[in-house]
C-alpha cells in the first residue's frame, strides 16, 4: 500500500488508501511527517538516512503505532451499540465495570473518509499480551480502525491513546519502536529483492550512528525462518505469487520485533496451508514473546479458534467484545451478517465454529437471506439452528 508521503486519507474502508513502507509499505519519503496533518505514512517516519543490509540508504516510512503487552484482559462479553470496548457501560463491562489491562486503546473515536464517517464514537481496550481479532462485514469500519490504531489516519474526533497518551503526541520513531503494523496491500518499491525488503522493517532501529548491525542480521534471518521465506531472498519481489509476497511481508512486519502487531487480513492470497502457518505463528509470537496483536480476519472461524479476544463490529460501531466462545452465537452471526447458521464446538479446539444454513437446492424450497439485521425475526430457519448455539449474546 503506497501512499505519498503528504497525501491524504480518502476513499472507502474495502478500498483504503495505500500507505508507504518502513514497516510494512514502501516507497521513499523525504521528512518527517506530521500526523496531525492526516497523512498516510504510518507513524510518518520520513526516512533520509540509516542504511539497510546492503549498505543502500534505506527510503522508506514507517507503518508503526505503539504499545506493548502485559497483563490480563477482561473476559466479559458485551453488546455494545454505543461502541465501547473493553470499556462499555459498568452494568455491561463485568465486576465493577473493570476495564482489561490496556495500553493501546481509543475513546471517543470518530473516522472518517472526506465527509462519509465510517467509525462513529468508539471506545476500545486492546488487552495486553493478548491475541484480539477484530470481525464483521464488509465496509463496517474494521480496517478503517486498525489504521487508526496504527496512526496511518487522522481522527476525525476522539483520539487513540498509548501509555493514556495521544498517538499524535509520541514522537514518531519511538512508536515505530513499539508497534508495528501490516496493511492490507501493501506495494513494494520496483525491482526491490526480498531481502532487501524484510530488511526494511529494521529501519526504526537504526541511527546515524549506529545502522546494519549483527542484531538486525539476526532479526531479519530469524523472522525470514518463520515465514518460510529463506529460500526467497534473492528473488525480486515482482516475481512473486501472491502468497510468497503475502508471506515477504509479514516477515517484514515480524523483523521489526514490536511489541505489538496489527495485521490487517494477514491470510489474503494465502492458501489454507499457509494460513494456518501465518495463524499458528501469530499464536507462537504471542505465547513464547509476550506479543499482543491485533488482527482483521475475514474468516469468523478462523478468528474464534485463535483469538483470546474477539470484537465484532457492524456499522462502524462496536456491537459485542470477549471471549470467543461467548461472542459467537447463532445470534450474533445473524444480526452482524445477515447469515443463518448453526453454532456448534470445533471437534479439534473446542471453539465456536459457524455452520451456515443449507446451500441452495433445486426443488429444496426458497431459502430466506438475512441481510444487515433486516427481516431476522421473519426469515426461515435453517433446520438444527434454533438449538445449538455456542453460548449468547447478552441482551
Amino acid at each position: 500500500m503506497t501512499e505519498s508521503p503528504n497525501s491524504t486519507a480518502a476513499g472507502p474502508e474495502p478500498a483504503a488508501p495505500a500507505a508507504s513502507p518502513v514497516t510494512p509499505g514502501t516507497a521513499s519519503a523525504t521528512g518527517p511527517t506530521d500526523e496531525n496533518a492526516g497523512t498516510g505514512t504510518g507513524g510518518g517516519m520520513g526516512v533520509n538516512g540509516p542504511t539497510g543490509r546492503d549498505g543502500r540508504v534505506a527510503d522508506t516510512a514507517d507503518h508503526t503505532a505503539g504499545a506493548s503487552p502485559s497483563g490480563p484482559a477482561g473476559d466479559t462479553t458485551v453488546a455494545n451499540p454505543s461502541g465501547a470496548a473493553g470499556g462499555g457501560a459498568a452494568a455491561d463491562a463485568g465486576p465493577a465495570g473493570a476495564r482489561p489491562v490496556s495500553r493501546l486503546g481509543a475513546r471517543g473515536l470518530t473516522l472518517a473518509y472526506e465527509e462519509r464517517t465510517v467509525v462513529d464514537g468508539l471506545d476500545l481496550d486492546v488487552p495486553d499480551g493478548e491475541v484480539t481479532v477484530i470481525v464483521g462485514p464488509n465496509a463496517c469500519g474494521k480496517s478503517t480502525l486498525l489504521r487508526a490504531l496504527g496512526r496511518l489516519l487522522k481522527p476525525r474526533g476522539g483520539a487513540v491513546l498509548l501509555d493514556g497518551a495521544e498517538l499524535s503526541r509520541i514522537p514518531t520513531r519511538k512508536i515505530a519502536q513499539a508497534v508495528g503494523l501490516l496493511p492490507q496491500t501493501p506495494v513494494a518499491p520496483d525491482a526491490i529483492t526480498v531481502a532487501d525488503l524484510v530488511a526494511r522493517g529494521r529501519q526504526p532501529h537504526q541511527h546515524w550512528w549506529r545502522q546494519w548491525s549483527d542484531e538486525d542480521e539476526r532479526a531479519v534471518t530469524d523472522a525470514m525462518a518463520r515465514t518460510d521465506t529463506t529460500a526467497l531472498a534473492a528473488r525480486s519481489v515482482d516475481e512473486l505469487s501472491g502468497g510468497q509476497r503475502q508471506r515477504v511481508w509479514i516477515a517484514m512486519a515480524l523483523a521489526q520485533e514490536t511489541d505489538l502487531l496489527l495485521l490487517d487480513e494477514p491470510t489474503t492470497y494465502l492458501d489454507i496451508s499457509h494460513q494456518v502457518e501465518v495463524l499458528d505463528l501469530v499464536r507462537q509470537l504471542n505465547h513464547e514473546r509476550g506479543r499482543t496483536v491485533v488482527a482483521v480476519l475475514h474468516d469468523l472461524n478462523q478468528a474464534a479458534r485463535y483469538a483470546d479476544h474477539l470484537v465484532a463490529m457492524k456499522n462502524g460501531r462496536i456491537v459485542a467484545y470477549g471471549r470467543p466462545s461467548e461472542v459467537v452465537t447463532a445470534r450474533l452471526v445473524r444480526e452482524v451478517f445477515g447469515l443463518e447458521s448453526v453454532v456448534v464446538p470445533d471437534p479439534v479446539t473446542g471453539s465456536p465454529l459457524v455452520v451456515p444454513g443449507a446451500p441452495w437446492q433445486a426443488g429444496a424450497g426458497a431459502r430466506t437471506a438475512v441481510r444487515d439485521g433486516a427481516g431476522a425475526d421473519d426469515a426461515a430457519s435453517v433446520e438444527g439452528a434454533e438449538g445449538v448455539e455456542g453460548g449468547g449474546l447478552p441482551g
